[in-house]
């Protein structure tokens, strides 16, 4: 049985612990099935993909999507990207090594804030407090994109969002080119955007 690391601390704010909680409690309160039980019923898929094994669950047991995913996380972990492994995920995701120094500044530059809570998803990097102030995610050709809790008139660098996977709340997007782009006016930002959140 896979451990529940996804509610570690270090890794999820107070809400998103809260969130997996609910999950794992209502899927036994509302199905009459534990997780362990949804586990044991996700590891018969006659699926090898997630999207399909998602799917199955969904058409044949039906689990809502959260459920779903989460059953599969503790199912197959070795096979996603889950909330517990963020160095794996963040590997996988960061390999230009371009990005990843532009990476590596923005970490840098929110490495003091107080209460900071680093997440790590698929297709981005996020940062949070209570709620995600700051997300990032690579970008071909070495560069990186900067989500920011911040309204996009904050900056005359700063535009608005558009089909980010990112959190809503993620109101001003920047591109950054390089790491020395992370200077006094980002590391401004990413403040702002943390007191705010």
């Amino acid at each position: 049985m896979g451990s529940d690391k996804a509610d570690s601390p270090e890794h999820l704010t107070e809400r998103q612990k809260t969130w997996f909680a609910s999950i794992r409690e209502g899927l036994e309160r509302e199905t009459g099935k534990s997780l362990e039980d949804w586990v044991a019923i996700a590891k018969t898929c006659p699926e090898t993909k997630p999207r399909a094994q998602l799917g199955w669950l969904k058409e044949h047991h039906g689990l809502g999507q959260n459920r779903a995913s989460y059953v599969l996380s503790v199912a197959f972990p070795s096979e996603r990207m889950t909330w517990d492994r963020p160095d794996e995920a963040r590997a996988a995701l960061w390999t230009d090594p371009a990005s990843l120094a532009i990476l590596e500044a923005l970490e840098a530059a929110v490495a003091g804030f107080d209460g900071l809570v680093i997440g790590q998803r698929k297709t981005y990097s996020a940062w949070s407090r209570e709620f995600q102030f700051a997300a990032a995610k690579p970008v071909k050709g070495g560069k990186a994109a900067l989500g920011l809790a911040v309204p996009p008139d904050a900056s005359p660098r700063l535009l608005e969002p558009k089909n980010e996977s990112w959190s809503e709340r993620l109101k001003a997007k920047l591109l950054l080119a390089s790491p020395d782009e992370v200077d006094d006016e980002i590391r401004t930002l990413l403040k702002t955007a943390f007191e705010r959140s």
